[in-house]
């Protein structure tokens, strides 16, 4: 007995901004029969109203949306080997739901698909759950990945600098993983996915520090140098935008130099978007 199959797009849509979305991305919108968003919660509903808004306008002929809801995870601190269980227990919860609301909703002749923030390659897990939703056999997954512009990019860009140094490499690390990346090569790191101020461990007057949060959006707020001038502006920032906001998703970027190269005119130290306007 065959699997049942489904056709399902992963569309990368961008850090926030409308317009990040590519060519490629508008034209798949423009192929999908179903959109699965999901949800949540209402202290993010902007992230779930953002991709209803790229649906409305880009969508055509006869289309559904069905909203799912994002399973509960523990997100206290913990060790390497417990933070890897809490998150294989929720990707399998939330492939049972994905799994179940694809067999529902979507037939063998129609054309799926999620819109996922950033690029569907980092540090987002729709590609991974698909793929493990297949391997259990019970449902054939033909998957079309559209990529995405990331926070990265988003943030070397309204920082007017290059994400690489010559002949430097570059480390993109989860903030819990941060202290186990040395600085003996020379390279640079972006840190991602930061609940607890980690850039604030960081040691060294030669740091500096190319923070955003909210990308892309009308709520970005951006600040770049010295780190140890900086930080406390940072946390002070930062605390302020998420008891505004309820939430806060940042991305920096930690760059020791001697002197500093401030690119193309990036913020002065402690300076803020909100000071210069959106954009530097």
């Amino acid at each position: 007995m065959s699997m049942e199959r489904r056709e399902v797009l992963v569309i990368g849509i961008g850090a926030g901004d409308p317009d990040h979305l590519t060519l490629q991305a508008v034209k798949a919108i423009r192929r999908a029969d179903v959109f699965f968003v999901v949800g949540k919660g209402p202290h993010k509903a902007s992230l779930t109203d953002l991709r209803h808004r790229m649906i409305e306008e880009h969508a055509q002929g006869p289309y559904r949306v069905v909203e799912v809801e994002d399973p509960s995870r523990d997100r206290r601190p913990m060790g390497r080997s417990d933070y890897t269980a809490v998150i294989q227990d929720w990707r399998e919860r939330r492939g049972e739901i994905f799994e179940r609301a694809m067999r529902e909703e979507l037939t063998a002749t129609e054309t799926g698909a999620f819109l996922v923030w950033g690029d569907p390659s980092l540090y987002d897990s729709t590609l991974g759950i698909l793929a493990d939703i297949e391997a259990r056999g019970a449902l054939s997954v033909s998957m079309e990945v559209i990529p995405g512009i990331t926070s990265i990019a988003t943030l070397t860009a309204r920082h007017r600098i290059p994400l690489n140094q010559v002949s430097r490499p570059v480390h993109i690390t989860p903030a819990r993983l941060l202290a186990d990346i040395g600085r003996d090569d020379g390279g640079d790191i972006v840190v991602m996915l930061d609940a607890g101020e980690s850039f604030a461990q960081v040691a060294g007057d030669d740091v500096w520090i190319y923070w955003g949060a909210y990308l892309g959006t009308p709520d970005e707020l951006l600040v770049a140098g010295p780190l140890h001038e900086v930080s406390d502006h940072i946390r002070q920032v930062r605390a302020e935008a998420r008891e505004r906001h309820g939430w806060i998703m940042d991305t920096y970027l930690l760059r020791a130099i001697d002197p500093p190269v401030r690119g193309a005119g990036p913020l002065v130290p402690g300076e803020t978007s909100e000071d210069r306007g959106k954009g530097c």
